[in-house]
């Protein structure tokens, strides 16, 4: 069965084709630009890359000519496009409406649109890809797979906020959490590599990249997480501010006079690592300038790193310990030196950190604690088409026909 998992920005469609008895990416790519002149198509099949630029008005122009090329006769890798099974189609957020994976239907799309106004830059970019590709593959199956969908299960007490709880009844404000597929297939690889079952296990997952988050995964269930009713919760991010006291919004208003406009921007766009370093919201950039003995570039490091660290003692204390803590995505599975700064210093709670096999695992599976510690830590590369896709195939083939 071939899976086309489809992730549709305002702007842009990444795109993967999977052939799910063999786990394999037959082709992948990213069209930029679209309604932009410009227009261009960065297009892999295996080790051969294709760019391509062609002006394309509107996402069904773009899904119409990606599909071309999945298909075309020099650079596809289907006949035909009733060769895919299914689509599964990355959607931010489900409010409170989805728990998983479902199949696409006129009610969801309904759902979907009535949660615009809690991701109003992503849902709707994310429901015309839907739309797109309703026009372009008809007769297609279509699932929808939520950023939002994996934390569902946190328990009252970790998602609602202490503001009067009518905010909760009438405008849902409180806690969701995002990048709950890349969690999920995390945790379950992880426990996979130790040979035990998911559901058996306490897991802190730790997806570190532009945008972080941090999740508590007991017995195969997310329990708390530290981004909350918006992605600028939690952690210090590339550009994001992650927890500060929340009277610093009023105070830049009332006191620097800055409009609502200028205070979004800052604290979602020029805050984090940018913010602290004045240098780049990009961690290579500041690593760099760090050890040529860039205060500001250290100061940042050390408080991304201390930042996780309290994040850790906190989930350990949420479930009464922990079997394995999983780093992943772009500085989880990269950032040797950030890994260290956060593991190191944590012997009394069992952690005995392994400098050589960190150092090992750059950017592929590796254990980074040592045979003696009590907790195992592992680096696991995230793979969140293919969780997308095994979900969508799940969710369809299951399906009564």
């Amino acid at each position: 069965m071939k899976i086309l998992v489809i992730n549709s920005g305002s702007s842009s469609i990444k795109f993967q084709l999977i052939s799910m008895g063999r786990q394999q990416v037959l082709a992948k790519g990213l069209l930029e630009r679209i309604g932009i002149k410009g227009s261009i198509l960065n297009y892999y099949r295996g080790e051969q890359k294709t760019v391509v630029e062609h002006d394309i008005a509107n996402h069904e122009e773009g899904i119409n000519f990606i599909v071309s090329y999945l298909t075309g006769p020099e650079t596809g890798v289907i006949k035909d496009k009733k060769e895919i099974f299914a689509v599964g189609h990355r959607v931010v957020h489900a409010g409170e409406k989805f728990n998983g994976t479902v199949p696409i239907t006129a009610a969801v799309l309904d759902a979907l649109k009535e949660c615009i106004p809690l991701a109003p830059l992503h849902n709707p970019p994310n429901i015309i890809g839907i739309e797109a590709c309703q026009k372009i593959l008809p007769g297609i199956p279509m699932a929808g797979t939520f950023d939002t969908a994996f934390h569902q299960t946190m328990p009252e007490k970790a998602y609602i906020y202490p503001i009067p709880y009518d905010f909760y009844r009438k405008a849902k404000i409180r806690r969701y959490g995002f990048h709950g597929t890349s969690h999920f297939y995390v945790a379950k690889q992880g426990a996979k590599a130790l040979g035990k079952k998911l559901s058996d296990l306490k897991i802190i997952t730790c997806h570190l990249g532009n945008g972080s988050s941090m999740a508590a995964i007991q017995n195969g269930v997310s329990i708390d997480t530290t981004m909350g009713f918006t992605p600028l919760e939690g952690l210090v991010m590339g550009t994001r501010c992650g927890d500060i006291d929340p009277a610093i919004p009023m105070y830049l208003q009332r006191s620097a006079g800055m409009t609502f406009e200028q205070v979004d921007a800052l604290l979602n766009r020029k805050s984090g690592m940018l913010g602290i370093s004045e240098v780049s919201s990009d961690m290579r950039d500041i690593n760099q300038k760090a050890e040529e003995g860039h205060h500001q570039s250290q100061l940042a490091l050390e408080i991304f790193a201390y930042r996780i660290k309290k994040y850790i003692g906190a989930y350990i204390a949420a479930m009464n310990g922990v079997d394995l803590i999983i780093f992943t995505a772009g500085i989880g599975e990269r950032g040797c030196l950030e890994r260290q700064m956060i593991l190191e210093d944590m012997e009394f709670l069992g952690i005995i950190f392994d400098r050589k096999a960190n150092q090992k695992a750059f950017g592929k599976f590796g254990i980074i604690s040592s045979p003696k510690s009590k907790i195992c830590v592992q680096v696991v590369p995230t793979n969140e088409e293919l969780e997308i896709a095994e979900q969508t195939m799940k969710v369809i083939a299951g399906k009564p026909k």
